[in-house]
């Protein structure tokens, strides 16, 4: 089956590639920047993309097997990888005075006369030009950017095909081999046009074949997981959310019932409902052995005091594996089980554990970060289906397994649950005021549907939430003066969750609902909404 190799040098966005790529029926193999690229690596490989990374070329950056420029495949460098492809051939990378991020618009500058003069690559150059999009006859569009450093002197051999608004090289071809070089990334949802340009270096200028399908990827993981397991239980430690859920069906698709154990935590910290609602979820996909812990106090009682976001992570996450411990000792499971977890790529690059050795930590995740987490991945002890995959793969994955429509198109909840959605110190009165409040915006959004899709707004929106925060605010109730919290929310549209963009609320309908939480939670004395998209926000707050 034709690939294409992706050598992850740290970027945020490196598997964002590989599943712009995986949609378009092309298998994708992400691997370390510096891996040998030896015959096994490959092996019906049709193209190599060098990614992002936040590191500099002329200082920490690492650089890529020298094999990669001798092996006569296509390659495509993406920001940092354009940067260090001219860099080691010769070429000069600087400092910028002034960095380039976010939106900048690229023109396409020399299409016409492409690979004329009788390059050896002449035809590629012309083939990958034709996907970029074009605008009123002219091939201009708005890219994404995200870099301090550009390319102050070309290497021999290269030639600037586009520049940014700002002056600078945002396209570099070789015009005698087949190396093409973007400082932008064409994998993010903001960059206009950016699947045509990886659509065309893919099938143009690689001749990549598409073979890839998630039923294939279901297949594959069905059976790397019997022959990984065999016969030795596995535990998963199951949130009730999108992700785990996904897990723990495949999980009872691949391995005999009885040999799984789902364990759900009831930690106090969880929405409303949430525990009977993830009961007969998992019931009717036909778990065996659900084992429900009820240990709310014990997490309130870890978190006293606790207000600095990577703390309470943290402590969260070492109480997880402390109670599961606990917990598997008292089921009389043998030392030879399984951990599994639905972790998501994101929870792996967001806690700086990408597939390369440059990626820097966002924030800590509770079934990433803990040094007990860590142990039990040292002893190889960890199952991880869904680590390369995003959201909306997993909610496909899903469907393939059997899981209902009702639970794959649930929001995203955190691990840590509402302990990183109160903001300050965590209570047990905080956790049932937020419960309501929260309870009261995801009904509204269901019942209400959007006059421009005909959709709920909780059908549009990728995520919505509210946030408590750490401050009260003077209002009035009736004639009698009120001093309530304040709560903000929050609702974003995203592909992937990797980027994403505030939710344009109709007024009266934000209005409206801000009315009917101050009116219900008596608590709640003021209401916010969060217009900040991500970068440079997070989604979540903590």
């Amino acid at each position: 089956m034709d690939k294409i190799v992706i050598l992850d040098f740290g970027s945020q966005t490196t598997q964002l590639i590989g599943r712009r790529i995986r949609d378009m029926g092309v298998y994708t193999e992400i691997l370390p920047g510096d891996t040998p690229l030896d015959a096994e690596v490959l092996a019906e490989t049709r193209g190599i993309i060098l990614s992002g990374s936040p590191e500099s070329v002329y200082e920490n950056g690492a650089a890529p097997d020298r094999a990669v420029y001798e092996c006569g495949l296509p390659l495509l460098g993406i920001c940092y990888g354009l940067q260090r492809m001219n860099y080691d051939q010769g070429g000069l990378v600087e400092p910028l005075p002034r960095r380039e991020y976010g939106r900048i618009g690229v023109t396409i500058t020399e299409a016409e006369d492409a690979g004329n003069g009788g390059a050896a690559n002449a035809a590629a150059i012309r083939r990958f030009l034709e996907g970029f999009p074009l605008n009123n006859g002219t091939r201009r569009f708005t890219a994404w950017m995200s870099h301090g450093d550009t390319l102050t002197r070309l290497a021999p051999g290269f030639r600037a095909y586009g520049l940014s608004d700002t002056g600078y090289p945002a396209v570099l071809i070789h015009e005698e081999r087949p190396w093409f070089g973007l400082q932008f990334h064409p994998e993010v949802t903001h960059c206009e046009g950016g699947a045509g340009i990886l659509r065309a270096f893919v099938f143009a200028v690689c001749g990549a074949g598409a073979g890839w399908t998630m039923e294939r990827y279901v297949q594959e993981l069905r059976s790397s997981l019997a022959e990984r397991v065999g016969d030795s239980p596995v535990l998963l430690l199951i949130s009730g959310g999108v992700d785990s859920t996904v897990a723990g069906a495949l999980l009872l698709a691949a391995l005999p019932p009885d040999q799984v154990h789902l364990m759900y935590m009831d930690t106090g910290l969880m929405r409303k409902d949430e525990t009977k609602t993830v009961k007969a979820a998992l019931e009717k996909l036909g778990a065996r052995h659900l084992h429900i812990v009820y240990c709310g106090e014990e997490f309130l009682s870890a978190l006293k005091g606790l207000a600095e976001p990577e703390a309470k992570r943290k402590v969260i996450g070492d109480l997880f594996i402390t109670i599961q411990e606990r917990e598997v000792r008292a089921l009389g499971l043998p030392d030879s089980y399984f951990l599994a977890q639905g972790t998501l790529y994101t929870d792996l690059i967001e806690s700086g554990k990408g597939v390369g050795k440059k990626a820097q930590l966002i924030k800590s995740h509770h079934n990433v970060g803990s040094p007990l987490v860590d142990a039990k991945r040292r002893a190889g002890r960890i199952l991880e289906p869904l680590d390369r995959l995003y959201k909306d793969e997993v909610r496909r994955l899903g469907a393939l397994v059997g899981v209902d429509q009702e639970v794959l198109r649930r929001h995203p909840f955190p691990g840590p649950g509402l302990a990183v959605r109160i903001l300050g110190e965590v209570t047990a009165e905080k956790c049932d005021i937020l419960r309501e409040a929260d309870a009261i915006f995801i009904e509204e959004l269901k019942s209400r549907r959007s006059a421009e899709t005909g959709n709920s707004f909780y059908d549009d929106i990728w995520q919505a939430f509210a946030v408590l925060l750490p401050i009260r605010s003077v209002g009035v109730a009736g004639d009698v003066r009120k001093y309530g919290w304040v709560l903000a929310l929050r609702a974003i549209t995203s592909a992937d969750g990797m980027t994403a963009d505030v939710y344009p609320f109709p007024a009266a309908d934000l209005l409206e609902i801000s009315t009917r939480i101050t009116n219900t939670v008596k608590d709640i004395g003021r209401v916010t909404y969060d217009i900040s998209s991500k970068p440079p926000a997070t989604i979540e707050w903590e």
